[in-house]
This record gives C-alpha cells, sequence and structure tokens, in this order.
C-alpha cells in the first residue's frame, strides 16, 4: 500500500531494499522491489508477515535476498529490464558498456557454479573467466567474510594469512619467479609490470627503455599507460592511427589460421617482426604477450614464436612480461599458468587478476628477484592502499584451496577436451561456417566464416557470430564474440564446467546454425 515506508520503518526491521529499490519501473500503485530479510524470523515462518507483504517463493541463492511484492503485483521482467537500462544510460557514461543491451540486457542477482540467475531465470555461464571456481564458491564466500567480520586494512601492517598466501602463490610458478607484488587488479599488474620494466632496462642500459612491444589486437586493460599498449581498445578511438603512440611497437597477430603465416615455421617467421624492431630500434624496455590471447580472437601462441621473440627482446637488456590476467589459475588444464603450457621459457614478469579472486579485486606480478631490486632501486617505495589487504589475501588463498581440493584444473583440462572435441565435430557438420576451433583447457575459440571462403581467402563472418551468440543467449547460455572482424566465439566459463554444461552449448551452437539464414 502507498502509505508503507518500506525499509525506512524503524519499528519494523523487516527488510532492507537494496540501494536502487527506488528506482525500479512502478504500475499504478504496485512496487517491485529488491529486498534483503534482516529478521530471520519472518524468514522461518515464526513471525506473521505483516499486512500488505508477502515474500515470493524464488529465495536466490546464498544472498539472503527476496523478491517482496506489494499488492501481490510484480513488475514484467521486460519492464525491469528497460527500466534498469534506462537508468544505466541515464546515470552512468555513454560509453559504459551492457552485454546484449540490444536484447533488453540479462539481469543477474545471483548466481552458483556455471548458473546465473535473475528475475527471469537461470542462464549458462560460458563467458566468465571472473569466477574461475563458480560463482558464489562457499568455501570463498566464507573466507572472505570471515576475514572482513575481522580486520580490513592497509598493506603495511604485516598478516599472518597474507605471508601465507604469497607461498602457496609462488609455489606454482617456476622458481625463477621468487618476489611477489600486490595489486588491485589486472590493470594495476601491468601498469607495474611497465615501471618495472623501465627501470631495469634503464639499469642494464637498454636504448629505449620506456619503448615496448606489443602485439596488435592485444588487450591488457583500462588505466592509460596500458590502454598506450592494447591496439584492441585505442583502434576503437575515432582517431585511429592517430592515437598510436611513438613508444609502442606493434607485431602482427600470430595468427596461424588467416595470418599471413601460417605454416610450420609460422611461429618463428611472426617472431621476426619483434627481432626486427629490437634491431631497429637498438633496444626495447619490454615485450608483453597474453598467454593465449583473448579480445584478439583466442589466438594460441605458434611453437618457436616466444622463444625467438624472448630472446630478441632480452639480447638488449629488455624484460619480457606475460600476461596471465585471463588465462591463469588452472584455465590451461595441463598446467597452472597458460604460458608453462606453451613453451619451456619463463617471463621475466608474469601479471595476474581476474580469477585470482574469483570475483574479489585482486591482482599482482609475480617477478625475478633482480627485477624487484632494479625496481626498489629507484627509490621511490611501492605501496598500494587496499593491494594485499588481508581480507583479499583470505579470498585469494580460498582459491587457490578450492582449484586443489576440488580438482579445477583437472576438470578444466578433461571438459576442455570434450567440449573442443564437440565444437571440432560441428566443424565437420558445417564446413562453410565454421573456420576453425582453437584454445586449450576452458578458453577456448570458434571462428566462423563466410560459405565463399577459399584456402587463399578466408573471408571472416561477423554477421553469422553475432546470430549465434543471440541464439545461445536466448537458450539461456550466455556467451560473447571477439577477434579484429568480430568473427570469433570465444568459450570461457568457470571451471566447474561440466559434460553436460557442455553438451548443452554444443548444442545451442549446432541449433543456431541450423537455423541461420544467408
Amino acid at each position: 500500500p502507498e502509505n508503507k515506508m518500506i525499509g525506512r520503518h524503524a519499528a519494523s526491521r523487516l527488510i532492507r531494499p537494496n540501494l536502487y529499490a527506488s528506482r525500479l519501473a512502478r504500475t499504478g500503485t504496485s512496487r517491485c522491489f529488491s529486498a534483503e530479510v534482516v529478521d530471520d524470523d519472518y524468514e522461518k515462518g515464526e513471525k506473521p508477515m505483516p499486512t500488505g507483504y508477502n515474500l515470493s517463493t524464488t529465495k536466490q541463492y546464498l544472498t539472503g535476498s527476496f523478491l517482496l511484492t506489494v499488492d501481490e503485483n510484480r513488475v514484467p521482467v521486460p519492464t525491469l529490464n528497460s527500466e534498469l537500462i534506462k537508468v544505466h544510460s541515464e546515470a552512468q557514461g555513454p560509453n559504459v558498456s551492457v552485454f546484449y543491451k540490444d536484447d533488453g540486457g540479462v539481469v543477474a542477482t545471483s548466481g552458483s557454479g556455471c548458473t546465473m540467475s535473475g528475475p527471469d531465470g537461470d542462464y549458462l555461464d560460458c563467458a566468465n573467466n571472473v569466477a574461475g571456481c563458480g560463482h558464489s564458491h562457499p568455501k570463498i564466500v566464507a573466507a572472505g567474510q570471515e576475514e572482513l567480520g575481522r580486520i580490513q586494512t592497509n598493506g603495511r601492517f604485516l598478516h599472518p594469512t597474507r605471508s601465507r598466501y604469497i607461498k602457496k602463490l609462488l609455489a606454482t610458478l617456476p622458481d625463477e619467479l621468487d618476489t611477489f607484488y600486490f595489486t588491485n587488479s589486472g590493470s594495476e599488474a601491468n601498469d607495474l609490470a611497465l615501471r618495472m620494466a623501465k627501470q631495469y632496462a634503464k639499469i642494464k642500459g637498454c636504448a629505449n627503455p620506456g619503448d615496448a612491444v606489443c602485439i596488435d589486437g592485444a588487450y591488457h586493460g583500462h588505466v592509460q599507460s596500458i590502454v598506450d599498449i592494447s591496439p584492441y581498445k585505442w583502434r576503437q578511438c575515432t582517431d585511429g592511427e592517430q592515437y598510436h603512440k611513438e613508444h609502442v611497437h606493434i607485431v602482427s597477430i600470430p595468427d596461424t589460421y588467416r595470418g599471413v603465416h601460417r605454416g610450420a615455421d609460422a611461429g618463428e617467421r611472426y617472431a621476426e617482426e619483434v627481432e626486427k624492431i629490437v634491431e631497429l630500434t637498438g633496444g626495447v624496455g619490454c615485450f608483453i604477450h597474453e598467454s593465449i590471447m583473448g579480445c584478439g580472437g583466442q589466438i594460441e601462441m605458434p611453437p618457436g614464436y616466444l622463444e625467438k621473440a624472448y630472446s630478441a627482446v632480452r639480447s638488449s637488456g629488455g624484460l619480457v612480461v606475460a600476461d596471465e590476467v585471463q588465462t591463469g589459475f588452472g584455465r590451461a588444464g595441463s598446467h597452472f599458468w597458460q604460458f608453462q603450457a606453451n613453451s619451456d621459457v619463463v617471463p621475466d614478469i608474469v601479471s595476474m587478476g581476474k580469477p585470482m579472486g574469483n570475483g574479489y579485486p585482486i591482482g599482482g606480478v609475480a617477478v625475478r628477484r633482480e627485477v624487484a631490486d632494479a625496481f626498489a632501486s629507484s627509490g621511490i617505495e611501492y605501496f598500494n592502499t587496499y593491494g594485499g589487504n588481508s581480507v583479499a589475501c583470505a579470498i585469494g588463498e580460498a582459491v587457490l584451496d578450492t582449484i586443489e581440493e576440488d580438482g579445477m584444473q583437472e576438470n578444466a583440462g578433461a571438459i576442455g577436451a570434450y567440449t573442443k572435441a564437440g565444437l571440432e565435430a560441428v566443424k565437420e557438420a558445417f564446413p562453410t561456417m565454421v573456420g576453425d576451433v582453437r584454445g586449450q583447457g576452458l578458453f577456448l575459440g570458434v571462428e566462423f566464416i563466410h560459405p565463399k571462403s577459399t584456402a587463399e581467402e578466408i573471408i571472416p563472418h561477423a554477421q553469422l557470430t553475432k546470430w549465434v551468440v543471440d541464439e545461445l543467449k536466448r537458450g539461456r547460455v550466455i556467451t560473447s564474440r571477439d577477434g579484429p572482424d568480430g568473427n570469433v566465439l570465444k568459450i570461457k566459463p568457470p571451471l566447474t564446467f561440466s559434460e553436460q554444461d557442455a553438451d548443452r552449448l554444443l548444442d545451442g551452437i549446432k541449433g543456431a546454425l541450423e537455423s541461420y539464414n544467408e
């Protein structure tokens, strides 16, 4: 009823509405609120609900959140979605994106494992490499809650959880990478890596310590220094090529399917571009690469590529940074870190983030001790207010323990192979539509092509790829697409992905291809 003050009547203590509740749609005198039960006695039925209130039966997993309806009327989901998009458009920046915006968006308010849930039901999440251990994993949630209930302060204070976590984390890496720095995100981690490389290269007498080599189509983060080395981002600019910074040197995507080099020696031939840059400039501070390119189209580093590129950059006093922000923490299946699955070479710096906290903000870099010593020689203290706080470390430790205890790396290997084999079967069934299947573990890509493609000219098919993504969404399977031409389906679900989940995804892809009309 209109005279009820929801969540503001001190005597009731019934519910606490979410911050956006007042912005939700209204229909007549009925309102829909997302609310959290404060008094458990109401939930248990030990107290009668006040007149005019009703808790629906759609309790959301692990959130304690309920849908509260007044006059027992509920705002239709399309109305809710459109209202949220309206608020998003009005209150946030115009270039802040929303998945499936043209199709009404997806409201996700809770999740479990590979499932995301909202007012309109459940979705199979095949796109979220942030919640690597699955949405709302009880052990990880509990670790964060318990530590937050004890203390949350900055990293200048010693804490046993941080020390224990660092030891566990470094144990997953090669012995050479024996020193760690905390950040809050992958973007921060890559920015820190650039600072370290510049200082190290300066001490080593590198001709251009502030210069960096990156791969075309790469994405390494959103802060200014990292946007500069992320062609995927700055090529979107209205000024296009004018954005390209002089200190950034770009090499071709080492694509062995549709790129300029496709033979057995393709990796070494692509690496010759790095060698040429080093030769022409006299040396660069660093070469940074994703262990498998994500936004660039799920591109694996071909054999021989990293060995030759690493050698060239190091020969002039530079360093190598392996960006594991998307691919780390067991996703490769065969190895804990994707760079280990690529080759035997060990980078000088490894950056990490995203799945490190299963959705909680945490990131960092693992480096060789000599790199850390060079960085410290600048005299500038490294301090990060929230980097390495005890709550983040408790969650990070729980992530490592969960990956091991639940066999998630092994699952990524087994189910990744099962999924990839299924995708290969789809390729055989639709040879004029599916050009390539690639990736490792649960970081896979499917490249869609135009039927008029030939071996000499492979034509990307972005329209078909969008159709597949949209059809999957209509079947309640969440995926995404990327690549320079927008024609690569990206598959990177939580590591709890099962054969049943894979079958549902594969069936959805086949159904989308069967229903497509050119």
